[in-house]
């Protein structure tokens, strides 16, 4: 069966319309939305013509009931009408004038609107020009800007160069960025930054190249400022003792010296400016570059370094002497610079590259030295390099730089001038000697005498004791000794001179000084007197030799106090020559020599001795011989130019020597037999020469015949027996000797044995057992 359709009513359709407020007039709005489902729902059910239909009926009717409430309110109504009907006409003659104005208004419209669309392209037309405008400005901005780039490199502006270029790089984001001349600009950048990295490359080579040039100057006024700050300094020792063992460069030095600083790259005469080098390191470092920048300038000044040396350098001592000064002022100079670029740069020069390029230029100066001095005699030239070396060795430790190899160099020069000044000072010192007359100096006036003495090494208190003596006076040595004296203190000054201002090897120097010294004393003094020595007879002669000797001897210990003294004291330790035992031993020899020279002549005296051995009787008076041998003795050695020590030692050994030819009377085969009176006549000469030396104030000279007179009294007294008791022995003949008394007893009993007399033959025969028993003794 068919859908039932709905049947609509007006009340329905109102109450419909009252919902979307269509009829509600106490509503302000209408609710449309909701027409809609009616609408749609009408249509759905095709109630179309039946819903207009009522709406149709509530509008008639609606009308009914406005036309009743019109009719209520009719005149009202009516005037309203009128009253409206003339606005009406009002308004539409004001439509009339507002469509009119609006034409007119119109036409003018147009009219603008085509000026405005004219002005705005105008307006369009200005903006682009004014972006080109811009455009261009900004263009001629960075072409100025990359023009006077060039310019500032002309000008060696080369950092604000390399920083507009930055700046250019770095420009904002403008339209100007996106155009390919900018493009093209920043392509040319790097070529820029070559061209100004070239530059001040140029300009550093040209830098170096100045510096070559003033290296030398640099150098000059350097090793000039050292010279005088050691003058100064010495003048301050000479002054102050207590600053004697401080040397130039010493931390004493350096801060009394501190106020005199002298600045050599920068004065009166002479100003390097780094600024290139600092620039190139900036620029360089800026566009990290540093390490081909350090490459390069090693390189540049190793080759500089090698150019000085092959410049200066030519072969021959005497190009070595003329050029050893100007090479050390280059070298100084060149290093002086290196130095102030090692300390006011960071990280650009490396200590160890400065140190390898020191060590390398000290070892070819010094390789060049010894080249130059290794045939060369001439002390002069020496003294010449040493200053010159030792100058450049104390500056260049003003800059810390490591001196030892050109300290070994120096020291070894010290060590060639000596050896020179020995060959020199020894031929002087040989023809002194071979010259000498050896005889006493003989001093007529005190100033004469005041100088012989200034010059010679001499104990203080022997050269007051020749002081006070009398003029004229005969002085203990002969002439060659204050000459010697004389060539020593020459050759020490010259040494001293010589080794002046050398800070290092002290103990070396030393050694080297009294090394040589020894030589020349030794090979050149005591060796050429011991064989003048040996070929003398004359004792005088040999005793004045003596006397030179000892004289020697003590001056060498004179010597070593006053050297120890002339060195720093903080040296230490006491300088002590080893000519001092040399002259000591030759001492000893030659007063042996002399004794022997004395002790044959004694033997000449014994030899014309008439001595009877076996006689009949005994003789109360001594050998006539005697007086003759002591008066000579006596007139001999009191005479000689020696000591008393000496004199002494002459004295014993002619009294042993005399004792000794006594005993060989006794003992030895010339004699073959003796009798009680022979024994009692020599006792006899033996008491007169114990009185003569007694007499003469020589009584320590007495015990040389304690033996003799011990012995000749055994068989006089008898006491033979007592002599075999060993503690009688020991007390009363501990001189002497059993194979002597032996000797002695057997030429006695070959006496007895040999003569008629019977009493004498027992005797004999009683000596001949006696000696037996006492040969026993030694078994």
């Amino acid at each position: 069966m068919p859908p039932r359709r709905i049947q609509f009513s007006q009340a329905d359709i109102d109450t419909q319309l009252q919902q979307i407020h269509l009829l509600d007039q106490s509503s302000s709005s209408e609710n449309l939305e909701s027409l809609a489902p009616l609408i749609k729902t009408v249509v759905e059910n095709n109630q179309v013509e039946a819903f207009l239909r009522t709406t149709q009926g509530l509008v008639e009717s609606k009308e009914q009931e406005i036309e009743r409430i019109c009719g209520d309110n009719y005149q009202d109504f009516v005037s309203s009408v009128s009253t409206l009907l003339t606005v009406r006409s009002y308004t539409h003659n004001l439509r009339d004038r507002i469509t009119t104005l609006d034409s007119s208004v119109s036409s003018v419209g147009k009219t603008l609107a085509s000026k405005k669309r004219t002005l705005l392209e105008s307006k369009k037309t200005a903006t682009h020009l004014d972006e080109a405008i811009d455009t261009l400005q900004a263009c001629l901005r960075v072409l100025d800007l990359v023009n006077r780039v060039g310019a500032m490199i002309k000008d060696g502006k080369y950092w604000s160069a390399l920083k507009s270029l930055d700046d250019v790089e770095s420009l904002p984001q403008t339209s100007l960025s996106q155009t390919p001349f900018f493009e093209h600009l920043l392509s040319s950048l790097p070529s820029l930054r070559a061209q100004i990295k070239d530059a001040v490359t140029a300009s550093m080579k040209s830098w170096l190249l100045e510096i070559r040039n003033t290296s030398g100057l640099v150098g000059r006024l350097a090793l000039d400022a050292m010279k005088t700050r050691a003058r100064r300094w010495k003048t301050r020792q000479e002054k102050d003792h207590l600053l004697k063992p401080s040397k130039v460069g010493s931390p004493v030095e350096l801060v009394i010296s501190e106020k005199l600083e002298y600045n050599v790259l920068d004065n009166d005469q002479i100003s390097i400016d780094f600024k290139p080098l600092y620039q190139c390191i900036h620029i360089y470092t800026t566009l990290d570059s540093l390490e081909e920048l350090q490459r390069s300038y090693q390189a540049d000044r190793k080759a500089q370094a090698s150019l000085i040396l092959s410049d200066r350098i030519l072969p021959g001592t005497r190009n070595l002497s003329l050029t050893l000064l100007p090479l050390t002022e280059d070298i100084v100079g060149f290093f002086i610079i290196e130095s102030q670029v090692l300390r006011t740069t960071r990280a650009f020069r490396y200590q160890r590259e400065v140190e390898d390029l020191w060590e390398n230029v000290a070892q070819k100066v010094k390789d060049v030295v010894e080249e130059g001095l290794r045939d060369e005699s001439d002390v002069d030239v020496f003294l010449l390099c040493k200053d010159s070396l030792l100058a450049f060795v104390q500056t260049m430790e003003g800059y810390s730089y490591d001196t030892s190899q050109l300290q070994s160099l120096v020291f070894s020069l010290v060590e060639r001038y000596s050896a020179l000044l020995e060959r020199s000072f020894g031929t002087q010192f040989s023809k002194a000697v071979m010259e000498n007359d050896f005889l006493a100096m003989y001093i007529s006036t005190p100033d004469e005498l005041e100088t012989v003495l200034a010059g010679c090494y001499l104990k203080k208190q022997k050269i007051e004791d020749l002081l006070t003596q009398p003029i004229p006076i005969t002085l203990p040595f002969s002439s060659m000794f204050p000459l010697c004296c004389g060539y020593v203190r020459q050759y020490v000054d010259k040494f001293y001179q010589f080794v002046e201002g050398v800070s290092h090897h002290h103990r070396d120097i030393d050694s080297t000084l009294l090394k040589s010294l020894d030589q020349l004393l030794v090979k050149h003094v005591a060796e050429p007197i011991a064989n003048r020595l040996r070929a003398s007879r004359n004792m005088s002669t040999i005793a004045q030799m003596i006397s030179d000797i000892d004289c020697f001897h003590h001056g060498c210990q004179e010597l070593g106090q006053q050297l120890t003294k002339l060195r720093a004291a903080h040296r230490g330790g006491t300088m002590i020559l080893e000519a001092t035992n040399a002259f000591g031993s030759l001492s000893e020899r030659a007063s042996i020599h002399l004794n022997s020279a004395i002790t044959n002549k004694l033997s000449d005296f014994f030899d014309l001795a008439e001595y009877e051995w076996t006689p009949s009787r005994p003789d109360t008076t001594p050998s006539v011989y005697l007086y003759d041998m002591v008066m000579w003795l006596t007139g001999v050695i009191d005479g000689l130019a020696v000591t008393e020590e000496i004199k002494g030692t002459a004295y014993k050994a002619a009294l042993e020597h005399i004792a000794g030819c006594m005993m060989n009377f006794l003992v030895g085969p010339e004699v073959p037999s003796i009798n009680d009176n022979g024994l009692s006549n020599l006792l006899v000469d033996i008491r007169f020469l114990e009185d003569y030396f007694q007499q003469n104030g020589k009584p320590e000279f007495m015990s040389v015949f304690s033996e003799l007179k011990s012995m000749i009294s055994i068989p006089l007294n008898d006491n033979v027996s007592s002599f075999l008791t060993p503690p009688t022995r020991q007390a009363s003949y501990p001189h002497v000797q059993p194979k002597r008394l032996a000797s002695l007893l057997e030429k006695m009993a070959r006496y007895g044995q040999g003569v008629r007399i019977r009493s004498e033959f027992e005797k004999g025969e009683k000596r001949r057992l006696e000696a037996q028993a006492v040969a026993r003794m030694q078994s």
